[in-house]
Formats: structure tokens, C-alpha cells, sequence
């Protein structure tokens, strides 16, 4: 655990896209601190049922909008100290699908939200990079300061975000730090859609005792990032008093990877704790996905000797979290 200098407390902090996956676990972890929240969510992605137990909390409020109105999120920046940025559209595939609605979201809607906490000003802002943006660099573990070329346009989006950010910290003085993302999964996380990353989506499959779909044979792996570990360093970013540790960016993950293979048979050796029948479910292979990179692995130093960022949650202690969740959830849904 964090001690109480390195948690935000008593403060008001907006999170855009807090109706998502990540922003919603950090909206109740920063109510829980007795913080007050400006929630800002169109929710194109987001889900009203993430945000659901917070609408009777006078602490919490609820901005429907989308960042890629100027207008709007001047409003959500009313008034508050730090901005916690999540609001984007994820997902490689769907950016390849549609690069222009993820550009709109990613890049027109960030510039506009460092526009809004520029000219409030706000403390400080905190946002969502990704470890897509290492593109095709071949070397492991990735280190920050060396990237390669985007192999997406979703890549791109999020690369161009750490350049602005950049640029609006040396033109403008505002404080910002940016975290690479790697493969967060946990609680409230989406099982469902075109779209859906591949934990919930195994989980789900596995739960209606349907085969899930391996991208490719298995061998491709990945830093999986427990969202406890995101939640961390979102408020050690936030709370910093080190200079060196502002304006630059931070791998966010484990540092250990795991390959689609093995995240299969674990996913299923857990479920099966609560379901037999799930251990004769097989699974099936499947192409490969256009614009995915074959391994993931974060080199963390720079996150703990910078911001003191230890992970709390490792993948199999956290997968097994992440199991017991839905599997609870799956039960209260199916008796009401």
C-alpha cells in the first residue's frame, strides 16, 4: 500500500471517460479518499452501470459530453485541480476500421482537454499513453525513451498525444505526466463487443461454455497489468513533488509477460474452480491480427526511481481477481 503523502485526498479531480473500465475504478477509489470527482463520459464506450453506485453521492458529479467539444470541457474543468484523462477510443482493430472517429476522440479530443486545463489552469494533468506506441521496436523489455514506428493508427493517436503533451509543458508550463498502459485488465472490464480486450472476452466466453478465440498460435505475449497497479500510479503521478518525475512519461505494467497460451490455461484452471464443465472446453485459433505486435514487456525502473511506483497486484494473483469478479457478478445478474 501507498502511505496517505502519495494518495490524492480532499481534492477535485476530474476523470474523463470515468463511465469506462479504468476511469470508473478510479472514480471509487478517489471517492473513497473523500475527493470530489467531475466524472466527463459520452459514453459511446462507457457504461452507466460502472458509475451507478456513485450518482447519490453529493461528491460525485456526472458531466454527459464528449472532449471533442471545446465547449464541454471547459465546463468539466471548472473549478478543479488535477485532471485524470482516460477518455479515448481504444482498440487496434477498431482504429483500423475507422481512423477517423479514433483520431477525432484521441487527438482532437486530447489537444482540447490540455486546451481546457491550460487556460483554467489546472495543477496538473495526468493522461492515458500506450505501450502501442513502442510500435515495431524489436528490443524487450521497452524502455521509454526508445519507440519504434506505429503499426496502427491507434498507435499514432497515442503517440501524438505524448507529443503535445510535451509541447504544452514547454510552451506553456503546464504539468503533465503520461502513462503507457500495458494491458490493464480487472473488475468491470467489458466481456462483450467487436472490441473487447482479451481477458473479459475469454472469461465471458468460458462462462457461456463457448470455445474463445486465440489471435494467432498462442505464442504472442504481453505485460498484463492488474488496474489496482494503474489506480497506484495515477496517484503517485498526481502527488509527486519531484521535479524530474513531471513532464515525461511511464511505462505502466508488471514487468513480467505472459503468452496467450498461458493466460488461456490459467483463465480456464481458475474457472473451473467455480464450474467443472469449463475444463472441457477447448480453445480455438484463429488468425492473427492485423497491426498487433508479437510481445510486450515493460522495462518499469523509471516509474519506481521516479514516482516510487511498486506493483501491488502481479498477473496470477490479479487474474484470479479478476475471475472471482465476474464470476460474483454473473451470479447476481442471472438471480435478478
Amino acid at each position: 500500500m501507498i502511505d496517505n503523502e502519495r494518495i490524492i485526498t480532499n481534492a477535485k479531480v476530474l476523470v474523463t471517460g470515468g463511465a469506462g473500465f479504468i476511469g470508473s475504478n478510479l472514480i471509487e477509489r478517489l471517492l473513497q479518499q473523500q475527493n470530489t470527482v467531475v466524472c466527463l463520459d459520452n459514453f459511446s464506450t462507457g457504461k452507466r452501470i460502472n458509475i451507478q453506485r456513485f450518482v447519490h453521492n453529493e461528491k460525485f458529479h456526472l458531466i454527459e459530453g464528449d472532449i471533442a467539444d471545446m465547449d464541454t470541457c471547459r465546463k468539466a474543468v471548472a473549478g478543479v485541480d488535477y485532471v485524470l484523462h482516460q477518455a479515448a477510443l481504444g482498440s487496434v482493430p477498431r482504429s483500423i476500421n475507422d481512423p477517423v472517429t479514433s483520431n477525432e476522440a484521441n487527438v482532437t479530443g486530447f489537444l482540447n482537454m490540455l486546451v481546457a486545463a491550460k487556460d483554467e489552469p489546472v495543477k496538473r494533468f495526468v493522461y492515458a499513453a500506450s505501450s502501442s506506441t513502442y510500435g515495431d521496436h524489436p528490443g524487450l523489455p521497452k524502455l521509454e525513451d526508445t519507440i519504434g514506428a506505429p503499426l496502427s493508427p491507434y498507435a499514432v493517436t497515442k503517440y501524438v498525444n505524448e507529443l503535445y503533451a510535451k509541447v504544452f509543458s514547454k510552451v506553456y508550463g503546464i504539468e503533465t505526466i503520461g502513462l503507457r498502459y500495458f494491458n490493464v485488465f480487472g473488475r468491470r472490464q467489458d466481456p462483450d463487443g467487436a472490441y473487447a480486450a482479451v481477458i473479459p472476452r475469454f472469461i465471458g466466453k468460458l462462462l457461456k461454455h463457448e470455445s474463445p478465440i486465440i489471435n494467432g498460435d498462442g505464442s504472442h505475449s504481453r505485460d498484463f497489468t492488474h488496474v489496482d497497479n494503474v489506480i497506484q500510479i495515477n496517484q503517485l503521478a498526481v502527488m509527486t513533488k519531484n521535479p524530474e518525475a513531471i513532464n515525461t512519461v511511464y511505462n505502466v505494467a508488471c514487468g513480467e509477460n505472459t503468452s496467450l497460451n498461458e493466460l488461456a490455461a490459467l483463465t480456464k484452471e481458475y474457472l473451473s474452480t467455480y464450474d467443472q464443465k469449463i475444463e472441457s472446453i477447448l480453445f480455438e485459433n484463429g488468425p492473427e491480427r492485423e497491426g498487433d505486435v508479437r510481445h510486450s514487456l515493460a522495462d518499469i525502473s523509471k516509474a519506481k526511481e521516479l514516482l516510487g511506483y511498486r506493483p501491488e497486484v502481479f498477473f496470477e494473483e490479479g487474474l484470479k481477481r479478476t475471475v472471482a469478479w465476474f464470476v460474483e457478478n454473473r451470479e447476481v445478474k442471472n438471480e435478478e
